[in-house]
């Protein structure tokens, strides 16, 4: 590992491109719908004679940053730069409107750059195990792994449990338009071609959240903006708040960063994943549960760490096997190409100065990016003061071109103001609106990993150590659900009566 450091800081070429990179991926996470694919995709043609280490070097930094810069369109605007970031929708830019806006950036730039550095750390205690446990890992664990995403929509409906019920079938009903993963069968497309590869995801978060705040917004009924009495200067402003927020919650920040690395060495489950993952973690151990979605500074946290730790995570299978460990590092194995690299156990054993100075340049380049955004946030939190009237019609536009980037189908827009009057109605009802993600994201996950789960191992699949032990500890949350509930509603209950 040490030897990695040395290879690093002994290439002056592969520090220059890594200080060349970060800028350039986190302007690419902060367009929404571009993000780390087209980052990559975008410098291919860049990459043909650069020196292996350099190259490798470029592309994994360009690659780490994309959800560090992806922040600030999500958390002031309301509007996910990538799609990982729709987790962070919700409670990041709830603070926006209460005027924290600094302090949600300053929180989400510290929790990445400190899911960069434990994700490193992780990475390096789980490579002597990771291929052996990705030997026990396989679908019928990935389809226990979503029950849990999806049992994390009870949580975080609260004292609306019914109604998060109904809101998370809803999602998963969704999750199933378009093509049928397994055999090919066209489900609730009817007949329409744009909807065969499915619902795209940020347009239905855009639907669900950043249209609906912005109408509320318009009519004036919630973005009344304000400028916290003690945010005067840099050292008083939100940043000490954030950097207090990541002292305060350092057990959530290392045990999402955990998480997610582990995420991201399991082959298909991808960011989107690894972040509502650690959202709902987040909402499940906090005690106050009541508070997420309005605002909770540990649903911006945890999402964050999951979202920079889960790329070491995902570099385990990328580099040790040659399989993509996400669409991103799908795309970083093609980029591969032009420097004549071939990642597989053998590439790993010869080059493993290689393979360590790609993990100390994620580390560095998240550390580096997060504190950029840090000295930005100040300066970003005055776009969210500007006046509702004003920056609405430029959001709106944002909106629309980030769906176009994203599908290339202007019939999307159609989609987005269908779902806009379902996500605007259960913003008036107080319906909770989380899980009607985590039911789009995780369904075609959950139905895949069933799916093949019962075609390899029958009505058995269960039964294998691993999955049986997730079972047991799935039916023993399930089981103490209740009750935490009951109990935090208690609690909740005195706290607003020793308030009055």
């Amino acid at each position: 590992m040490s030897a990695g450091l040395t290879t690093l800081l002994s290439s002056p070429d592969a520090l220059l491109l890594m200080l060349l990179a970060i800028p350039i991926g986190m302007v690419f996470g902060a367009i929404p719908g571009l993000g780390g694919k087209i980052a990559l995709i975008s410098v291919m043609p860049f990459l043909t004679g650069m020196d292996p280490l350099a190259g490798c070097v470029f592309l994994i930094s360009l690659h780490a940053v994309v959800h560090t810069g992806a922040a600030a369109p999500t958390i002031l605007l309301g509007i996910p730069g990538t799609g990982p970031s729709t987790a962070v929708v919700l409670d990041g830019h709830a603070m926006t409107k209460r005027g924290e806006g600094t302090r949600a950036i300053a929180a989400a730039a510290f929790a990445s750059g400190v899911g960069g550095v434990v994700g490193m750390i992780a990475l390096a205690l789980i490579v002597p195990f990771a291929l052996t446990l990705m030997t026990h890992i396989s679908y019928p664990e990935i389809f226990v792994l979503t029950l849990f995403g999806l049992g994390f929509a009870a949580v975080l409906s609260g004292r609306y449990l019914v109604k998060g019920l109904i809101v998370t079938s809803l999602g998963l009903l969704i999750s199933f338009v378009g093509t049928e993963p397994t055999y090919g069968v066209q489900r609730l497309t009817f007949g329409s071609l744009f909807l065969i590869e499915g619902v795209d995801l940020i347009t239905a978060v855009l639907a669900m959240f950043a249209v609906p705040e912005m109408l509320t917004a318009k009519r004036g009924q919630q973005r009344k903006m304000r400028v916290l009495e003690n945010d005067t200067s840099f050292m008083t402003s939100g940043v000490l708040s954030g950097l207090r927020d990541i002292v305060r919650h350092r057990w959530l920040t290392l045990r999402s960063s955990v998480l997610g690395v582990i995420v991201g060495i399991i082959p298909g489950l991808g960011g989107d994943v690894a972040a509502w993952l650690c959202y709902g973690h987040a909402a499940q151990t906090s005690r106050t549960p009541e508070k997420f979605g309005k605002g909770a500074v540990e649903g911006v946290i945890g999402p964050e760490a999951a979202n920079n730790s889960k790329e070491g995570g995902a570099l385990v299978p990328t580099l040790f096997l040659g399989i993509p460990g996400s669409s991103g590092m799908a795309i970083f194995l093609v980029a591969l190409v032009p420097l004549g690299i071939a990642p597989g156990i053998s590439f790993a054993e010869r080059h493993s100065d290689l393979v360590w100075a790609m993990v100390w340049a994620l580390a560095v380049s998240n550390v580096i990016a997060a504190l950029v955004l840090i000295l930005l946030a100040r300066g970003l939190q005055r776009l969210a003061q500007v006046p509702p009237h004003i920056l609405t019609p430029f959001v709106y536009l944002l909106a629309l071109a980030s769906i176009y980037i994203t599908t290339q189908e202007w019939r999307f827009f159609l989609v987005l103001g269908a779902f806009s009057v379902v996500g605007y109605l259960f913003l008036r009802l107080d319906w909770p609106r989380a899980p009607f993600v985590i039911g789009l994201i995780l369904g075609p996950e959950t139905e895949e990993a069933l799916v093949k789960s019962l075609s390899l191992w029958g009505t058995d699949f269960l039964l294998r150590p691993v999955a049986f032990g997730l079972v047991v500890v799935l039916l023993v949350s399930i089981h103490s659900l209740p009750r935490r509930l009951s109990r935090r509603a208690a609690q909740t209950q005195e706290a607003m009566q020793h308030a009055d």
